[in-house]
């Protein structure tokens, strides 16, 4: 026999209250009197025939059996804001869902995107960031910024740009005791590494400058984020590789200097990609159109 479910309301009041572990600040969040939440607590311990909170030093607390009720309702009432999210994104024809690299939201995308709401002020651009692979099957995202050789199956990819590697410092560490003016002299200074793709950026561009690639083994700092990579940097930590995209604009203002003259391309690069075989909506024609302007253009 399928168990009836408990008052909506109740469940609402539930986890609004232990959360906070308050009634008074349920009640606020949920734009109702505390007299109410205790009603709704109260009807909903009588549904289940078990208490939920006791009164402890004057704080109030759950019981054991709701501390092992509150995952499951919490987890609940979270899909419950996520399909709602979706379905109106869904209907919403304004709304723009980009997913890319976190590093490259910041260090590349964000910049330019006040651009594109000016040129574009009715449409709502959201950017998500996550190293894995977008499913496009579920809705939730419109396109995507990847890295790669833009073979994707069932994938449009568009092409946007590639990078070049060369080691970035800051320009202090021009000035500092040890010399680095040629790239023998790395053996003598601390590299900074980033993972996640780019463990092996530091072995390509040596092995191009005719060095041994076992500098990179030297013992050095290591981020899982190209961004924070690019930071120690810029803070005087090491010499860095970088990748023009994500170093760009802190060569441009001077917080790094590039040290050689030595460069190696990149054998991939990034794509907008979307779902293949569907015409675009209108807010992604519009957001392709910018996005490969704003690369040609180096804006």
């Amino acid at each position: 026999m399928t168990a009836r479910l408990p008052s909506l309301n109740g469940l609402r009041a539930f986890e609004a209250a232990a959360r906070h572990l308050s009634f008074t600040n349920a009640a606020s969040e949920l734009n109702v009197t505390q007299t109410a939440i205790s009603h709704q607590i109260r009807r909903l311990e009588e549904e289940l025939g078990m208490r939920l909170f006791v009164r402890q030093n004057r704080a109030l607390a759950l019981t054991p059996q709701a501390k092992a009720y509150l995952p499951g309702v919490r987890a609940a009432f979270n899909d419950l804001r996520l399909a709602t999210d979706r379905l109106l994104r869904r209907d919403d024809g304004h709304v723009l869902t980009v997913s890319t690299l976190a590093s490259l939201a910041a260090k590349w995308l964000l910049p330019r995107l006040s651009k594109f709401q000016e040129s574009h002020p009715g449409i709502d651009v959201r950017i998500t960031t996550s190293t894995s692979l977008v499913d496009f099957r579920n809705g939730d995202v419109d396109a995507a910024i990847r890295y790669g050789r833009g073979h994707w199956s069932g994938l449009r990819a568009d092409w946007l740009m590639a990078d070049e590697l060369f080691p970035v410092c800051s320009p202090a560490l021009l000035k500092a005791g040890k010399p680095l003016r040629c790239p023998e002299d790395l053996a003598n200074w601390t590299l900074l590494h980033s993972s996640g793709g780019y463990d092996d950026d530091w072995r390509l561009w040596l092995t191009a400058a005719g060095l041994p690639a076992d500098i990179s083994k030297q013992p050095g700092l290591s981020f899982d984020l190209i961004l924070m990579t690019v930071q120690a940097a810029i803070d005087g930590l090491g010499v860095a590789m970088g990748r023009t995209s994500y170093v760009e604009a802190d060569i441009a203002s001077g917080r790094l200097v590039v040290p050689f003259k030595i460069t190696l391309p990149a054998d991939a690069g990034f794509y907008l990609v979307s779902p293949e075989g569907k015409s675009d909506p209108p807010k992604l024609a519009a957001f392709r159109q910018w996005l490969q302007a704003s690369v040609q253009n180096k804006t």
